[in-house]
């Protein structure tokens, strides 16, 4: 056998998998098209929720710190997730994938206390930071 015909033998289950993903997806994104409810009324564009009448205004403004606090738990929280796969195979790892995982702790908790000392997970307002200032004056 070849170099090429031993490449095709491995490829072409990737390619297979690749156009049934590719049909899955047309089906996905064209299906609706055809399936879905043609009516057209007022209520089918207003929003639903939990039969309560929307009042007012959707689009509020949220404040910056509570995006980069939700961005921080995301990014510790997923870095659990790597720290869970070593405790899965840590009798394998040993002693070197302790200290791996020691370091990337250490790693993390240095990232956590630069962003305590920045300022970043502080959910004061800025008069509340004003107001500690002048008392911290007094």
């Amino acid at each position: 056998m070849t170099y090429g015909e031993e490449l095709v033998s491995h490829i072409w289950p990737l390619a297979l998998f690749l156009v049934m993903l590719a049909g899955l997806i047309v089906l996905m994104l064209t299906l609706p098209t055809f399936l879905g409810g043609r009516r057209v009324s007022r209520a089918v564009n207003e929003p639903y929720e939990c039969g309560i009448v929307p009042a007012g205004s959707t689009h509020i403004r949220m404040p910056i710190p509570f995006y980069l606090f939700a961005i921080f738990f995301v990014i510790f929280d997923l870095e659990v997730v790597f720290l869970f796969a070593w405790a899965v195979a840590v009798k394998e790892t040993g002693w070197l994938g302790f200290s791996e995982a020691l370091i990337f702790i250490l790693i993390l908790f240095a990232a956590l206390i630069y962003l305590w000392r920045l300022g970043a997970l502080d959910w004061r307002t800025s008069r509340q930071k004003l107001d500690l200032r002048n008392l911290d004056a007094r």
